[in-house]
Order: C-alpha cells, then structure tokens, then sequence
C-alpha cells in the first residue's frame, strides 16, 4: 500500500531500523534516532542499488515520488543513476578546480556578474559598461591571481586624468566587489584593492547641500517656461517638488501606479533606490501636473514614454536637458538647445536630486516633523533599533505633509506665466 504523510508522521522509532515501501522502488527508512530518509531502489544487470534522495520531511512525499520517477525513467535508458550522480559531481569538482587554477579577470567578471551582479535592477547593465571601458582592456587577460596593486592602480589614474574622479571611485568599489567574491569562492587569495583608500583617490567627495529657496521657486515657475524645456519635462519638476520623488521613480513609473480616485501615486519596489514601495498622496497641486502630463500620450502605459512608446524615457534624460541649461554662455552644445544659461538660479547651479532635497526642506519649514518628512521620502531609518521597534506607518502625517506642501507649491507658483502654446506638444528629445 502506498504511503500517506499521515502515516509517516505516526510512524514511531524502534531499536531497530525500520523500511517501509512506498511502491515503484521507494522507500523510507525510520531510523533509531527518529530520522527518517527516503531511498529508491533499482536493479541494474542483477545488480540492486540504493539511492539516497533525500531526508524527511525536507523531502516531502510528493517530491521523493517526483525524484523516484525521474530516476526510474534513467535505469530504463540503461543508465545507472549513482554512477551518473558520481561522473557530474567530479565533473563538477575538475571544473572548480580548473578554474581556481588560472581563472583570468574577464572569466571572474563573468562569473561575478552571472551570480551577483545579474540580480541588480538594471540587470547590471552599468556595470558591465564600466568595466568594458575601463577594466578588462587592461586586466582582463590577466589571471585574476596575478592581479596586483599596481595594476589596479593604472585603471584608477586612467579614469583620473581624464577628469571623472568619481568614476575612479566607483571602479574601485567594483573591483573590490569582485575580487572579494574571488576570495569567498577560494578563487584567489589576496584581494589586490585591499590597501587602496577610496578617500585618497582623486578629489574628495563634497556632499551636496544645494536647496532652492523659495524665491528661487518663483524664478523658476517663470524660467521654465521659457527654457526651451518641453512640457513634460516642467511639469516632472513640479511632482518631483510636490511629492519628493527621486527623478527615476517618477520617469519609469506607469500610470497603472497613479490613482485619481484615491489621490495616490505607488512607488513600486523594483522603481524605488531602496527596493522598498513607497504609496505617495498626492495634493491638488500634484494631482493637477499629473492630469496634465496625462494629456500628451494619453494611450501609453508610461507616465514618460520614450519615442517609439515602447518603454519608459531614459532616467538621464531629464537631469540632462535641466543641467544643459545651466552650463553658461561660453560653452555650445551641438544639436542641443542654445539657451545654455535659461535655468540658471542666484544661489547656483540645480539638479533634479536637489528638488528632492528642497521638497523635505519646504515641508519642515511648514511644520513637518524630520521624521515624517523623511517617511515622505521613503528614506530608510538608518538606526537598527529604532527601525525595529518604531513600526508606526505615519500615514495620516504623511497625507498632511503632502497636502500642505502642495498648498505652498501652489501659492509660489501663482505669479508663474502661461506655459508657451509652442512648447505644449513637443516630444521629449
């Protein structure tokens, strides 16, 4: 008779081992210890051979069937199902150990990427860019063990004297990534970056601390009209002030995130930095630039399609024709807009990233309280404690920090001019 789980959850432990068979060459085996084990039994040429499949109940019933069956479709074939587990596993064991012997960078790379960096949310798409131009034409060839200081060394001053300091940084924090995955896997056994500082590599990093200032919001609902900026693009300025939305949230969103009914706007995990969602109430003022931007693709899914409507627009795109207009008048950009000084502000040059900063800024001004600000962000507690016991949604809090901010968004923006009949239907460059 077959087994039931039932029955296996009863079966009670003797001094003796104990077998009961399942049919079609399964069994479990009951041991004194009260452990309990699933094997399949088979005959090759007169030969009977048991094969462990596995412990129970890790092994569930229904699973050692499925593997049973797998294994009796093998012994049909004529194939013994031990010695095929033996010839994979050793084939397994020489191709470890020939790639722990000469494993050369660009095969670290590849093997990084498959089981690490793949999972990324771009796919790890940057990634590979980055070391495609600057770290495998002149690593790559090298056995990873041959890797030294010096090497990495010429990568970084490269990217230094062209001018990216922080492209230096982040390629050093990259390989660094890599060869300590190299070293959890007995790849290699020294990490080559290991005595290189991340603060002596060119220039030292400056926080930004950029906010606009109130007035400057009132420049800026007049400049923007006039910015040669096309219509979509004003408007994400003015949800990114009214909701604190990080510029790629906004860009790959789909309006399917976006409710005018509820007056939410939900942040999807695989769309938000810390890959935690983040539901966004959204005020008047808010839900009046998301109508308006509605009314330029109104079939598409994307909130901002990209030309051909067949994905999101390029999370740059925006940061670049807002920073092309700041770039002064002694420079000229070819095939790009002519008014390189049209967003320029008293207190200096702005980015996207800055409207972030400024939103959370104006909301504490009206009130809000750090913490609920810093909820309306999404930002994560960075203490553990306090992030494991202060599980308070804030909610109704958050809703009122909306709301308010978006009042006050509405109240600078008033002496703004039309928005210029041209601009209204041009295409996102």
């Amino acid at each position: 008779m077959p087994l039931t789980d039932r029955q296996i959850k009863l079966i009670k432990p003797t001094s003796k081992e104990q077998v009961f068979g399942d049919g079609a060459g399964l069994y479990l085996r009951v041991y004194p210890s009260g452990n309990k084990d699933w094997r399949y039994r088979y005959m090759i040429k007169n030969n009977s051979y048991w094969y462990f499949l596995g412990m129970y109940p890790s092994l569930s019933l229904a699973e050692a069937r499925l593997k049973a069956h797998e294994l009796k479709a093998l012994v049909r074939r004529g194939e013994n199902p031990i010695e095929k587990k033996n010839e994979e596993q050793q084939a397994k064991a020489n191709e470890e150990a020939k790639l722990k012997a000469r494993i050369t960078t660009e095969e670290l790379f590849n093997r990084w990427m498959k089981f690490d960096i793949s999972n990324r949310k771009d796919g790890g798409a940057e990634v590979s860019r980055s070391f495609e131009k600057d770290v495998l034409p002149e690593i790559g060839k090298i056995p990873a063990e041959d890797i030294t200081k010096a090497h990495i060394a010429k990568i970084l001053d490269t990217c230094l004297a062209r001018g990216s300091d922080r492209m230096a940084k982040v390629i050093l924090s990259l390989i660094r990534q890599m060869f300590r995955f190299a070293q959890d896997r007995d790849l290699i056994q020294t990490d080559p970056t290991a005595t290189i500082r991340k603060n002596k590599i060119g220039k030292p990093d400056v926080e930004r601390e950029r906010v606009l200032s109130e007035s400057e919001i009132k420049i800026l609902a007049k400049i923007a009209t006039q910015a040669g900026l096309n219509k979509p693009t004003q408007l994400a300025i003015w949800i990114q002030l009214a909701t604190g939305c990080r510029i790629g949230e906004l860009v790959k969103s789909k309006w399917a995130d976006v409710d005018f009914k509820t007056k939410t706007w939900l942040i999807t995990p695989e769309n938000s930095k810390n890959g935690k969602p983040n539901t966004v109430h959204l005020s008047s003022f808010a839900i009046s630039k998301f109508k308006s931007l509605k009314t330029f693709q109104p079939q598409s899914i994307w909130v901002f399609p990209n030309r051909e409507n067949t994905g999101h627009l390029n999370t740059k795109t925006i940061t670049k024709q807002i920073g092309d207009r700041q770039i002064g008048e002694e420079r000229k950009l070819k095939n790009r807009t002519k008014q390189t000084t049209a967003l320029l502000l008293k207190n200096g040059k702005w980015t996207p990233h800055d409207l972030r900063r400024t939103s959370a800024t104006l909301m504490t001004a009206l009130g809000v309280l750090p913490d609920v600000a810093d909820r309306c962000l999404n930002h994560v507690e960075q203490n553990k404690i306090r992030r494991t016991y202060m599980q308070h949604s804030y909610t109704k809090e958050k809703i009122k920090a909306w709301n308010a901010l978006g009042k006050r968004l509405d109240i600078l923006t008033k002496l703004s001019e039309p928005i210029n009949a041209k601009l209204q239907h041009k295409v996102i460059e």
